[in-house]
């Protein structure tokens, strides 16, 4: 049953929070939102969307360099590819404040109250928003949804100057291409911008205390990209703890606990994320963090406060802009009586931007080797792929999981160029509990890439 007329405010206007605005306001509620960065928080102003524009660009490069080996040769002048990185990153930019206004202007059309500043809780029911000029006002509500978001963690060691030691949301202000980048941190974050830059021509050096890169995703996908980088002249440093990064004018320097340095003209510190949480009344107001100063959420939103939800980073769930926005609109759904299903973290697709670009969805190889699950598993290279072929495609595969017995898939793994695309057969896949034969019988374009998923799930056949 729908409760028509109840007060909605939401603490910040990244995906957590704009989107359960919508359903909020869709289901009859009073909607305030309280943001003090811009709408659509970080993730349309200094995360996802400047980074993937920033990494289409460089995606551009890597498919011209690529042309000569299907037949394309450029004629007239030295024929070298140049990038100008100024006006790259004033392209970034311009997309992000052009997301954020379209975003003000649905929530706008929608009825939501939109009031700039930063907002705390007094107690439970209550939001007392702080604008820039000090003024208060003070926003009773049935429900608050607190969508704070996070920030980059930085070190006491390594401390960024916004000029050449930088975070993530630093290096749109950067108007020349570095001359050599130390990225430290081997995570999605930090993969993703090495990635892009070295598409862009920049030499990178990866500084990596883990043992391969991305070590929290497929091993075989974090080999793929591995092998590929260095290929493509990447440095990769594994095994290598950052102590410290300094600047002495134009040279930065990244010492490592073993004594060895590295030099370089920029530095992006991809350290992981720090939650908004502080300073928000939340465990005054009764709302539970735990020891990264992160809410504890349940499976519908609910903070241990009553009355108060909580969605995307800021909760540590799944630090993805398309699980923030799930977990706003279940919040909203569970409050106001609409139909709803709790989160389950085992249908949700994720996508690393790098070159290649790694997808995943449901369970994992890890969790099959460990004896979590068991799962059937098959790999199919995409060498083998005739539109891989045709466009110079060398890297990448299809990875399945799927249950003995039943053969219901329960995961699965793509890498390969926009792997983020192909990825969504398999996630329907895991999301509707089909079989392999189900998605193997399924029609699929020749040539195409997403044949090698089909591919993949007939050699998953039992007779």
């Amino acid at each position: 049953m729908n409760r028509t007329g109840e007060r909605v405010v939401i603490v910040g206007g990244g995906p957590g929070g704009y989107e359960a605005a919508h359903v909020a306001a869709q289901l009859g509620a009073e909607v305030t939102v309280v943001d003090r960065d811009g709408l659509g928080g970080s993730a349309v102003l200094t995360d996802c969307v400047p980074s993937k524009t920033l990494i289409a660009t460089a995606g551009l490069m890597t498919d011209v360099r690529a042309a000569r080996e299907l037949g394309i040769t450029f004629t007239g002048g030295d024929g070298t590819l140049a990038v100008d990185l100024g006006r790259v990153n004033r392209r970034v930019l311009d997309l992000a404040a052009e997301q954020s206004r379209d975003i003000e202007a649905r929530l706008r059309r929608d009825g939501v109250q939109i009031v700039a500043g930063t907002g705390r809780l007094d107690g439970p029911g209550r939001v007392v928003a702080t604008a820039a000029d000090g003024t208060e006002t003070v926003h009773e509500a049935d429900a608050v949804l607190v969508s704070t978001g996070a920030h980059p963690r930085t070190l006491p060691s390594a401390q960024p100057d916004g000029e050449r030691i930088l975070t993530w949301e630093q290096v749109y202000d950067l108007t020349e291409l570095p001359e050599k980048l130390i990225v430290v941190g081997s995570g999605v974050t930090g993969a993703e911008f090495a990635s892009a830059y070295l598409a862009l021509g920049v030499p990178v050096t990866l500084v990596s205390s883990r043992d391969r890169v991305l070590p929290g995703e497929d091993a075989d996908a974090s080999r793929v990209l591995e092998e590929v980088s260095q290929r493509h002249g990447m440095e990769v440093m594994s095994r290598s703890r950052m102590a410290s990064v300094t600047r002495d004018g134009d040279v930065v320097t990244v010492e490592l606990t073993d004594g060895r340095t590295v030099q370089g003209s920029h530095c992006i510190l991809a350290l992981g994320s720090i939650p908004n949480t502080a300073g928000l009344g939340l465990e005054e107001a009764g709302v539970s963090l735990d020891d990264g100063g992160f809410v504890q959420v349940d499976r519908v939103s609910r903070t241990t406060a009553r009355g108060v939800y909580a969605a995307g980073d800021c909760t540590g769930v799944f630090m993805l802009a398309s699980v923030a926005a799930m977990q706003g609109r279940i919040a909203m759904w569970h409050f106001l009586g609409d139909a709803v299903q709790p989160l389950d973290l085992k249908t949700v697709s994720s996508n690393v931007f790098t070159a290649p670009e790694i997808a995943t969805v449901g369970w994992s190889q890890q969790a099959v080797d460990a004896g979590e699950i068991q799962a059937e598993t098959v790999m199919l290279p995409l060498s083998g792929n005739p539109r891989a072929k045709m466009q110079g495609v060398h890297d990448g595969f299809v990875k399945l999981f799927c249950r003995p017995g039943t053969g219901i898939v329960v995961g699965g793994v793509v890498v390969g160029p926009r792997a983020s695309e192909l990825i969504h057969p398999v996630s329907l896949a895991v999301a509707e509990s089909m079989t392999a034969d189900q998605l193997a019988q399924a029609f699929t374009v020749y040539p195409s890439m997403s044949g090698s998923v089909a591919e993949a799930a007939r050699r998953l056949h039992r007779v």
